[in-house]
């Protein structure tokens, strides 16, 4: 996979969250948690991106019936694929930074 895009640092939280399948409050929680209390997300906010995430196939609906009936969400392969070339992505940006400082890249 060849992808070139930039992911939002919410997309990134809930593609890093949902190793595991968890309904909505658990993925505000654990971005929480991923985020050192950083990242607080808004319901609505999340939701809107649980269905922009579902219809891209990045994540899935694997269950209606989770805890309490709530829907509960996994990333797919698709899903890890587009999160590893962000943490590429991501580590190129601060190797070139730190380069950058040094003064070693113009």
């Amino acid at each position: 996979m060849n992808n070139k895009i930039a992911l939002t640092e919410s997309i990134y939280y809930i593609l890093l969250s949902l190793e595991e399948p968890l309904h909505g409050y658990g993925i505000i929680q654990k971005i929480n948690r991923l985020s050192n209390d950083r990242i607080n997300m808004a319901a609505g906010t999340l939701y809107g991106a649980l269905n922009t995430l579902i219809k891209k196939e990045w994540i899935e609906l694997v269950s209606e019936n989770g805890a309490k009936g709530k829907k509960e969400y996994q990333i797919t392969d698709i899903g890890i694929e587009v999160l590893q070339q962000e943490i590429l992505r991501l580590k190129e940006l601060v190797t070139n930074g730190d380069l950058y400082l040094r003064g070693e890249l113009y």
